[in-house]
């Protein structure tokens, strides 16, 4: 244990080789975990997929820098990425769960018209849906458009008439 000490230091006075092997080791580590959560994190981009990014990001910092103690930062981040495993196969296997985890689509404009209840449900107003109409379509035409959705990872997608 000595050995391993000598060479990631403690957290009081960190030199650049230990630094820079905590550095190494932990980029390994957040590598190896991001591996585990599966890609679910790298893609759907969810609340739950988000706190993930966050919280290893925020963890594994303090482990690099001495701010905690190393093992325990190991544990921890372990300990986040198990937890989002284990949600992200529940909201598989329960449907249901994932508007808790995840949230859910909302419908924003149908048959010709915006629903006002939803624009504030989903905290937009009509400009930033044209915004992306526009950005998609290069038209501010809306007569060929049958339904805008925000999708759960407020991502505004447009549905176009058949």
């Amino acid at each position: 244990m000595q050995g391993f000490d000598a060479l990631i230091g403690t957290s009081e006075e960190l030199t650049a080789i230990q630094m820079s092997s905590r550095a190494l080791i932990i980029f390994m580590l957040a590598y190896a975990l991001l591996r585990i959560s599966g890609r679910r994190s790298f893609r759907l981009h969810s609340p739950l997929d988000n706190v993930i990014t966050i919280l290893l990001g925020a963890v594994l910092s303090r482990a690099v820098v001495g701010a905690s103690p190393f093992v325990p930062v190991v544990a921890a981040s372990s300990t986040i990425v198990l937890l989002h495993r284990v949600l992200a196969w529940v909201t598989s296997i329960f449907p249901g769960t994932g508007r808790l985890f995840s949230g859910q689509k909302i419908l924003l404009y149908n048959d010709g018209r915006f629903l006002a209840h939803n624009l504030k449900k989903g905290l937009v107003n009509k400009e930033e849906i044209m915004h992306r109409v526009r950005s998609i379509r290069q038209s501010n035409d809306l007569s060929k458009i049958d339904s805008i959705y925000m999708e759960k990872d407020g991502e505004i997608t447009v549905i176009n008439k058949a």
